[in-house]
């Protein structure tokens, strides 16, 4: 049976975000993930987490200055420096948290940056973060995101993402993977099926939601119900997470995730 993770910086948003984590138990959840912890300290996160029950199946390296527009700054060049800080904002609450993936956010480079030393400083991070990480138990992974959500982002592609981790493994980062959000990768690629079948010993986290709206997993052009029960028929064993925003209450719209929450 798939394991779904409520996302809990996008679900559950009618309760503040540290209430979220006894909704989403309530709701029939067993594991969250969320975007950024970092408002809060690590030691009240973990406290809601324990006393929900839940398993927390992944979060992101804060993203630099969000308001500013970044997104991450692994792949943009100059800013190692800065990258080292954010995973050090982010290791207390690795060490209170005990993620089984961090998401490694790749960034927008400058748009006259050199392409190569943009893979150069994502590689150099990524391998720095997971060093970090390994410690842990943790694995840093690599989303490619869609860009008519994500201006200039650096990553779009599966096929890239996994060039990359071939290279970070072969340079002795072993706890790396790749994050494989369904809603970017249709909108992007598409064949959904055929790269979940091709690439699935290679993932390490999937998120879905509804394309193109971003809505429930019921809503859109995407065949969650077989794309699931593929997933699980190829043994996958980790979380898949539900990063949609829902239509109308997350509660009201739960109707598609009843059979794999266990929901009369």
């Amino acid at each position: 049976m798939p394991r779904l993770a409520a996302n809990l910086t996008l679900l559950f948003t009618e309760l503040p975000f540290l209430e979220r984590f006894a909704a989403a138990a309530a709701a029939g959840f067993r594991g969250v993930e969320f975007l950024f912890p970092y408002d809060h300290p690590p030691a009240e996160v973990a406290a809601r987490l324990a006393d929900s029950g839940l398993a927390l199946a992944l979060f992101n390296l804060p993203p630099g200055d969000w308001g500013a527009g970044e997104r991450g700054l692994a792949a943009l060049p100059g800013r190692e420096a800065d990258f080292d800080a954010l995973v050090e904002r982010a290791l207390p609450y690795v060490e209170a948290l005990r993620p089984p993936c961090l998401h490694v956010m790749s960034g927008i480079p400058p748009a006259d940056a050199d392409p190569a030393a943009c893979r150069a400083s994502l590689l150099r991070n990524l391998r720095a973060a997971a060093a970090a990480l390994a410690p842990f138990g943790t694995t840093a992974l690599l989303e490619p995101l869609n860009p008519r959500d994500n201006p200039g982002y650096y990553l779009t592609r599966q096929d890239q993402a996994l060039a990359l981790l071939d290279a970070a493994a072969g340079a002795g980062a072993g706890n790396t993977a790749l994050q494989l959000d369904l809603y970017h990768c249709q909108i992007v690629e598409g064949d959904l099926a055929m790269t979940i079948r091709a690439h699935i010993g290679r993932v390490g986290h999937i998120q879905i939601a509804g394309v193109p709206e971003r809505h429930e997993p019921s809503v859109g052009e995407v065949n969650y119900p077989y794309l699931l029960a593929l997933i699980d028929s190829l043994g996958y064993p980790g979380w898949i997470g539900c990063e949609y925003r829902p239509a109308g209450t997350t509660t009201e719209g739960l109707g598609w995730a009843a059979p794999y929450l266990g929901i009369a």
